[in-house]
C-alpha cells in the first residue's frame, strides 16, 4: 500500500472517529404497534425477552434511539476494519537492535 492510500485510510478513520459523537439518543431492541394506538418496545435483557408500552410521542423517540444505534454499529464496524488495515498497511520503523546477554567479565 503506498502513501497516498495510507493518508486516506488515517483521513477516514479520523472523519468516522468524529461521526460517533454525533448520536444523542441510542437503544436496542424493535417498536410495533399495538391496536387501536398503543406502541411496544421489546428488547432483550440477559437472554429474557422484555416489553414496555410507550406513547405515540415516545414510540418515534424510541425508533430514532434504535435507529441511531444501527447507525453507530455500522460506524464502529467500518472504523474498526479502516483501523487494522492502516495499522497492517503502515510500513515498519527500522528494527530495535537486539539486546544482548551481559557478557561475563573475566576480572583475572
Amino acid at each position: 500500500m503506498d502513501e497516498d492510500e495510507i493518508t486516506e485510510l488515517k483521513n477516514r478513520c479520523k472523519k468516522l472517529a468524529k461521526e460517533l459523537g454525533r448520536f444523542t439518543l441510542l437503544s436496542q431492541g424493535s417498536v410495533m404497534a399495538q391496536p387501536p394506538s398503543a406502541w411496544r418496545w421489546t428488547r432483550k435483557v440477559s437472554g429474557k425477552t422484555v416489553s414496555r408500552g410507550l406513547s405515540a410521542e415516545k414510540a418515534e423517540l424510541m425508533k430514532e434511539a434504535i435507529n441511531n444505534q444501527r447507525k453507530l454499529n455500522e460506524i464502529i464496524d467500518e472504523l474498526r476494519t479502516a483501523s487494522q488495515k492502516l495499522i497492517f498497511a503502515m510500513p515498519r520503523k527500522s528494527p530495535k537492535p537486539r539486546r544482548t546477554k551481559n557478557p561475563k567479565h573475566d576480572l583475572s
